[in-house]
């Protein structure tokens, strides 16, 4: 079962400005494309500006596909937004994303990936390995940052 439509557009206008500033690496274009966010269920706190999409979640911005059992989004008083995808039992959560002017693509999967839309800045937890190109990097954790590429 997947979010109506109206929940997706919801979906969307909230995930939106998490990912209007995607990482450098990503395509660029893919910052203008709309969000579609599936899953198998979804709760929204707007007290708390707090969104959680959880069973299959599969989120979509052009290029960018992000996997997960559990997505949540939640807005700082900054007007910023943070995301948390995570996966249950022994599985990984995971993203994909053409990079910019290149027919390579990043790929990352890890136990908990974070992503800040304030300092762009994606975090992967335990288990965490990113991919691009020939070149792979493994650890319990891995920090990227989007503005300066490392």
């Amino acid at each position: 079962m997947t979010t109506s439509p109206a929940s997706r557009l919801l979906a969307a206008s909230t995930l939106l400005l998490v990912l209007a500033a995607g990482p450098a690496f990503a395509e660029r274009a893919d910052r203008s494309k709309p969000v579609d966010i599936e899953a198998d269920r979804m709760s929204v706190d707007d007290r708390n500006k707090v969104h959680v999409f959880e069973g299959s979640v599969v989120l979509t911005q052009g290029t960018l596909v992000i996997k997960g059992d559990k997505l949540v989004v939640t807005q700082g008083a900054d007007g910023f937004q943070k995301g948390v995808a995570t996966a249950a039992g022994n599985r990984l959560a995971s993203f994909r994303q053409k990079r910019e002017a290149s027919n390579e693509y990043v790929d990352g999967e890890a136990e908990r990936i974070e992503y800040d839309s304030r300092t762009e800045q994606a975090k992967l937890f335990r288990r965490a390995r990113v991919t691009s190109g020939g070149d792979e990097v493994r650890g319990s954790y891995i920090e990227y940052d989007a503005i300066s590429e490392n």
